[in-house]
Order: structure tokens, then C-alpha cells, then sequence
């Protein structure tokens, strides 16, 4: 397996968060694409990232790229999706983060993974 993690630096952009009260951004990404490790067949997937920003937001063209990266990687599911999570969080801070993963089926099993970080914001949880 390639770690994919030098890139999160160098692929990930960042604004000022605009907000002034606490909210929450949700970006989904229907296109990702990955490769099993056991099979060399390609996994297909949605992308749910889910957070409260602190400091700044993720600019979407570079999170496109960065999922884009994960293209050839030989990962499990469970792999991709803390992947995920521990570099939007070491890149980005959050308050609050979420990445839930969904899966394609495979031989009549669909996968849900869902990595959180952070304490959920209580008005979000709420509702």
C-alpha cells in the first residue's frame, strides 16, 4: 500500500472561516474510488464529510483532488475512511468532524463505515 498521507499537505487548500456562530458543512463526493487490497478489483464509494469548522473550511477542488489520490491505492474500507478523518483533522482542526463512508455492494454486501473525531455539536445532534 502507498501511503497517501504526504499528500494531504500538499493537495489540501484552506479559507478563513466566515462564519461567526458554530454551524455545520456537510460535502458529499459520489465519485470516490478506490482498489481492494485483496482482490486488485476496484471499491466504489460516497463520501460523507460532516464537520463543524474552527479556524477554516476546506476549499472543495482540493478535496476532489485529494479523494482523486486515493484512485490506485489498494485500501480496505475501514483503512480510507480513518484515513480520511485523521488527515482532515490534522490539516484543518475542526471542532468537529464525521467522514461516513458508503460502499458499493459486493457479492450482496453493502458497507457503511462511519469515523468520527471530536465531541458532536450539541444543537446538531439535537436535530
Amino acid at each position: 500500500m502507498t501511503d497517501v498521507a504526504p499528500f494531504a499537505e500538499q493537495i489540501l487548500e484552506f479559507f478563513d472561516n466566515p462564519g461567526e456562530t458554530p454551524y455545520v458543512i456537510e460535502h458529499r463526493h459520489e465519485e470516490f474510488t478506490s482498489v481492494c487490497p485483496m482482490t486488485g478489483h476496484p471499491d466504489f464509494g460516497t463520501i460523507l464529510v460532516r464537520y463543524q469548522p474552527a479556524a477554516v473550511c476546506v476549499e472543495l477542488k482540493s478535496l476532489k483532488l485529494y479523494f482523486h489520490a486515493f484512485r490506485n491505492e489498494g485500501m480496505f474500507f475501514e483503512a480510507v475512511t480513518n484515513k480520511i478523518r485523521d488527515d482532515l483533522a490534522r490539516t484543518m482542526s475542526p471542532t468537529w468532524l464525521q467522514i461516513v463512508t458508503d460502499w458499493k455492494g459486493r457479492g450482496g454486501v453493502k458497507s457503511r463505515v462511519i469515523a468520527p473525531w471530536g465531541d458532536v455539536p450539541a444543537a446538531f445532534a439535537a436535530g
